[in-house]
């Protein structure tokens, strides 16, 4: 008279699954850490679909803004320090203690958005607006010269303004592997 319970409930076992493909795809992109070449490679592809994309159909210009301007503010993310120079700088004043470090004192410089975390935040969102140009809702009409002048007068004011804020607090975002030095020198 009373049916056996199922031993697991189709929401336990929808979150079953779905947990499955989580880890799934996090082992993926685990993997994937090491190689920063191939998935800047592969990020690159994809921004070239989604440009091409564009140009074929001569549409969706806001979708390519938007991305554009999410990418640059991804991109000052990565050019930024984690800790602002200047407030940490304000800090010492206000503390009313005397200073503990010299101006060319080492400070290695530690990302506010990371390397990976910018890639991974970058290929989703070309997926996303390569997605949003096969659907007619997103194709907003608009005078696309005036977008591009305008993203490129952005581009150019706050590329600026990084270079300065670089400038001022002595610190260069970009390293380039690292420093090797010859086995061969006379020890």
């Amino acid at each position: 008279m009373d049916a056996p319970e199922p031993e697991q409930t189709p929401f336990a076992a929808v979150s079953a699954q779905t947990s499955r493909f989580t880890r799934q795809y996090q082992a993926y992109l685990d993997k994937s850490t090491p190689y920063t070449t191939y998935r800047w490679i592969g990020t690159g592809v994809l921004l070239l679909a989604f440009l091409v994309r564009i140009v074929i159909v001569q549409g969706w210009y806001i979708v390519c803004y938007s991305l554009g301007i999410y990418l640059l503010n991804l991109f000052l993310a990565f050019l930024q320090p984690k800790f602002e120079p200047s407030l940490t700088q304000d800090e010492g004043i206000e503390d009313g203690s005397l200073p503990t470090k010299a101006d060319e004192e080492f400070r290695p410089f530690i990302r506010r958005l990371p390397e990976f975390k910018f890639w991974y935040s970058a290929t989703r969102a070309i997926a996303i607006g390569f997605v949003c140009t096969w659907f007619e809702l997103f194709n907003v009409p608009v005078f696309w010269p005036v977008l591009v002048i305008y993203w490129i007068i952005l581009f150019c004011l706050t590329m600026r303004r990084q270079i300065q804020h670089m400038i001022k607090y002595r610190y260069v975002p970009f390293t380039f592997g690292k420093a090797r030095y010859n086995s061969r020198s006379g020890h």
